[in-house]
């Protein structure tokens, strides 16, 4: 009797699903093929950087057309909150944890911490016994459900009309709205749409880079003519209020893959804060550091 002969069908989702064709050998004492055993640890692979992109929608709600915000500084109360982005998220960090507790009782391992980045990467590193394990078509079945879900939420197209504030030409009394397509992905860059405009005057535009040069005119107007509001009334000589953007702020306006926009962070060490477990970034640091690469044509 040849190895062959003593191997069984493959248990993974994907071949399972199979409609036509032979279906696959699973690989010697394991449950599943080569094949799906790399779909499996490729999607586990995945699931991090879908969390943190539902992270992004979050607070971005259902579609829908002229919800209007103020980008940057304190996240305000009542905004939409995505509920389908907070299911998906949830079933992510349950799931993985499940199996992770399997992991961890019937191979005696040290527990990780109960994030979606720490239980993915121990599955990783323990996909071979798993795709040993009785329960590898369920594993398989259930990994890919979750990366099919996130897809669907975190890719979905989100319309968020963003208000900048006034219109920064002469004379003119409308006001600077941004209109940004969310759900592009991590690394399918920002929508090549968000430019701001103007609600008074459409010929009042300049696309969406130029976010931040915009908002130092803001200011500049609104220290030399008003004694109050969100961002005038500041003494002569006194730093600026420093403004506060989410790594999809910094996609869609810089026109920059999400994934860029991270590794730019981390590299450059861009001043960050943390509220309600979502990450903010210095206004200033990102300007200073899109105008050094558009300096250097990079």
């Amino acid at each position: 009797m040849t190895s062959a002969d003593t191997r069984t069908r493959c248990d993974g989702a994907d071949c399972r699903k199979k409609t036509a064709g032979p279906a696959e050998l699973a690989a010697p004492r394991l449950r599943l093929c080569p094949g799906c055993l790399h779909l499996f640890t490729g999607r586990l692979r995945q699931l991090p950087g879908l969390y943190a992109e539902l992270e992004e929608v979050l607070s971005a709600g259902p579609r829908t057309e002229g919800r209007e915000r103020t980008t940057g500084g304190p996240v305000p109360s009542g905004l939409p909150f995505n509920a389908a982005a907070a299911d998906v998220r949830a079933e992510i960090l349950a799931t993985l944890g499940s199996w992770g507790g399997l992991v961890v009782t019937q191979r005696g391992v040290p527990a990780p911490e109960r994030t979606v980045r720490a239980l993915a990467g121990l599955l990783m590193r323990h996909a071979g016994w798993l795709a040993a394990h009785p329960a590898a078509a369920d594993a398989t079945r259930e990994v890919a459900r979750l990366e099919r879900a996130a897809h669907r939420v975190a890719r979905r197209e989100t319309l968020r009309r963003v208000s900048v504030g006034d219109c920064v030409a002469p004379g003119c009394t409308g006001r600077l709205v941004t209109v940004v397509r969310g759900g592009g992905g991590a690394d399918s860059g920002a929508d090549s749409g968000a430019g701001i405009q103007c609600d008074a005057d459409p010929s009042h535009a300049w696309p969406g880079r130029l976010w931040t040069e915009l908002r130092r005119a803001l200011r500049g107007g609104q220290a030399g003519g008003q004694e109050g509001g969100e961002e005038g009334g500041q003494e002569a000589g006194t730093p600026p209020q420093e403004r506060w953007l989410t790594a999809g702020d910094v996609a869609r306006l810089w026109s920059t893959p999400t994934g860029t926009v991270y590794r730019l962070a981390s590299e450059q060490r861009w001043r960050r804060q943390t509220r309600a477990g979502r990450t903010y970034y210095a206004e200033s640091d990102v300007h200073e550091c899109f105008v050094r690469r558009g300096g250097a044509g990079t």
